[in-house]
């Protein structure tokens, strides 16, 4: 049996194969990446360096090993009381992470972060090692589909809980 996430040659195309778009066209190539032995403070210069609010973090072999984020750094450690100064990646990085492979198609990056809730999906190619990144805000600017992109925002921006005064 075939596996239906890579045969795809009998089924009818995604909009994003009917209008041309592949993952490569929208995806940030060779993203900046950090170890779980980096400190917060050289990950939160690649961030402002980078203009970005996610690093993945990646062991030697670049393979995923989970992601960083602004929010990672502000939620697990500084309002936690913890000294960015003193932690590391590893204390305070997310370790379930969400990818999708190179050779699959956009619609799979708006499922996954649809279901997942997630803003960025990191992008794996053929030896699980780390070769992009693809930012909610990446879809917004080079999706032909604004409904999707909307339908996509409005997903991930659901409260998995009632917010306080709702």
């Amino acid at each position: 049996m075939a596996n239906e996430r890579t045969d795809r040659s009998m089924e009818t195309p995604t909009t994003s194969e009917r209008d041309g778009r592949k993952l490569s066209d929208v995806m940030t190539r060779n993203p900046e990446c950090a170890t779980e032995k980096d400190t917060l403070q050289s990950v939160a210069r690649m961030m402002r360096d980078c203009d970005c609010g996610a690093i993945p973090v990646v062991g030697d072999d670049r393979k995923l090993r989970g992601m960083i984020t602004d929010r990672d750094i502000v939620i697990r450690c500084i309002a936690e009381g913890k000294n960015p100064m003193d932690a590391t990646v590893g204390n305070i990085m997310t370790r379930e992470i969400y990818s999708v492979r190179e050779n699959e198609s956009l619609d799979e990056v708006f499922r996954v972060m649809s279901e997942r809730q997630v803003r960025r999906v990191p992008i794996l190619g053929n030896n699980d090692e780390v070769i992009g990144i693809i930012a909610q805000a990446d879809l917004a600017i080079d999706s032909p589909s604004d409904e999707k992109v909307g339908r996509t925002v409005e997903h991930i921006s659901e409260p998995d809980r009632p917010r306080a005064g709702r």
